[in-house]
């Protein structure tokens, strides 16, 4: 598709955002982890998805893919590059995740839906967007303590939060994906947090796709996808 059909679906996806349901933990049991790496110079996109228990963060299952990236690099419209990726990993998964974290953006986007926004919409889940960094917004920088925050504000909306998730560390840029709010969004970032800057679903997804990109460059047998447990 073009840049203009690709804009054009996130503007009438952005109406079917949710960012005003509270999220229960007492019914989350399972949540998940959503990462990419990219093999750039053979146009390879490396996508992992990683579900644990909640709130015990046991490690259950890891589904991952490699595919062709065949949409060009346009800032905002990342999504269109990493979903292909994303999907068929969250499809390997033999349950369903209450919750996904996803590096990227939600709400705290320019048209109201970044990857994690354009993620929950399309599967119906439950998503938060967990940027290591800013790509849009003004914010005050957050205390030093864990769990210290500032609003994200973009045209006089909030549209996120900057969180301290480990002192002494660059905040993360936490948005509200889908069928979440801000809230819940950081409340259960908080409680998934083991010590590091990304909460553990996110950590070891992240820790997969670089794993995944180290066997492909070793010259690993090519691979569509697996899917494992602990």
């Amino acid at each position: 598709m073009s840049v203009a059909e690709a804009r054009a679906i996130q503007e009438r996806l952005r109406e079917k955002v949710r960012c005003d349901v509270p999220l229960d933990p007492a019914k989350v049991r399972l949540v998940a982890g959503a990462d990419i790496s990219y093999l750039r110079e053979r146009r390879l996109a490396l996508g992992a998805v990683v579900l644990m228990t909640y709130p015990g963060l046991e490690l259950l299952e890891v589904g991952t893919s490699c595919v062709e990236v065949d949409f060009p690099y346009v800032p905002g419209l990342l999504s269109f590059r990493e979903l292909p990726a994303l999907l068929p990993a969250l499809e390997r998964l033999g349950s369903v995740p209450d919750l996904v974290f996803v590096d990227g953006q939600g709400v705290a986007h320019p048209r109201g839906c970044g990857l994690a926004s354009h993620l929950g919409v399309i599967t119906g889940l439950p998503t938060i967007g967990c940027a290591k960094s800013r790509l849009l917004g003004e914010a005050e920088e957050p205390g030093n303590e864990v769990g210290d925050w500032t609003p994200l504000v973009y045209e006089g909306r909030t549209v996120g939060a900057v969180l301290r998730t480990r002192a002494g560390v660059k905040p993360l840029y936490i948005s509200v994906g889908h069928m979440v709010d801000l809230s819940s969004a950081i409340s259960m970032v908080l409680s998934c947090l083991r010590g590091t800057r990304l909460p553990e679903p996110q950590r070891a997804a992240h820790q997969v796709t670089a794993e995944l990109k180290r066997r492909v460059k070793a010259g690993a047998a090519p691979f569509h996808g697996e899917s494992r447990g602990s």
